[in-house]
C-alpha cells in the first residue's frame, strides 16, 4: 500500500480505536462462599421463625445453591431460584422490579416473560464494582421479610468479595 493511502486510512479510523482482545476474564462466587451466604440468609430467617428457602445463582443465573428448612413450603424453592435469577438478570432487587413494572407502567410486559419474579425478596450480589450473582428467598411472610434475610446472607460474605 502507498504511503498516502495508508495515511487516508488512518484518517478514516475513529480515534481510540484499538484491537480487543479475544477473551475477557470475569469474577464469580466460589461455591463455598455461595454456601456461606446462603446459610446466613437461612440463620436470619429461622432466627426470625420463618422457614424458607434461599437460592444462590452465579452471574449468568445459573443455580450454584439451594437450602430449603425442614418446613418451608414446596414452592419456595422454584421462587427462591427465581427470584435470584430475576435479580441477576435485570441487576436490580426484586423489590424495585416489583414497583417498576407494577400495573399500568410502561415496563409492566416485563411480568410476563418466563422466570421474571417481581416480588421482594431475590438481590444482586456486587463486590469490587463487578456483578458476582445473586440470592433469592421465599418463605417468609412477605417480600420485605424475605429480602431482609437475602441481605443479611450478603452481609457475611461483603468482606471477603469486596476487594
Amino acid at each position: 500500500m502507498r504511503p498516502l493511502a495508508l495515511l487516508v486510512l488512518a484518517l478514516a479510523l475513529p480515534a481510540g480505536v484499538s484491537a480487543q482482545e479475544p477473551t475477557y476474564a470475569v469474577r464469580h462466587l466460589t461455591m463455598e462462599t455461595a454456601l456461606q451466604a446462603a446459610r446466613a440468609a437461612l440463620e436470619s430467617c429461622r432466627k426470625a421463625g420463618f422457614q424458607i428457602a434461599v437460592s444462590m445463582v452465579d452471574r449468568s443465573g445459573v443455580t450454584q445453591v439451594v437450602l430449603r428448612d425442614r418446613l418451608a413450603g414446596p414452592h419456595t424453592v422454584d421462587m427462591a431460584t427465581d427470584k435470584a435469577w430475576t435479580a441477576v438478570t435485570f441487576r436490580t432487587s426484586t423489590s424495585a422490579l416489583a414497583e417498576a413494572t407494577a400495573a399500568g407502567k410502561p415496563m409492566s410486559g416485563i411480568r410476563e416473560r418466563p422466570r421474571v419474579t417481581a416480588v421482594g425478596g431475590g438481590l444482586p450480589i456486587e463486590g469490587a464494582g463487578a456483578l458476582l450473582g445473586g440470592i433469592g428467598v421465599s418463605g417468609a411472610p412477605g417480600g420485605e421479610r424475605d429480602e431482609a434475610c437475602a441481605r443479611a446472607g450478603i452481609s457475611a460474605i461483603q468482606a471477603a468479595i469486596d476487594f
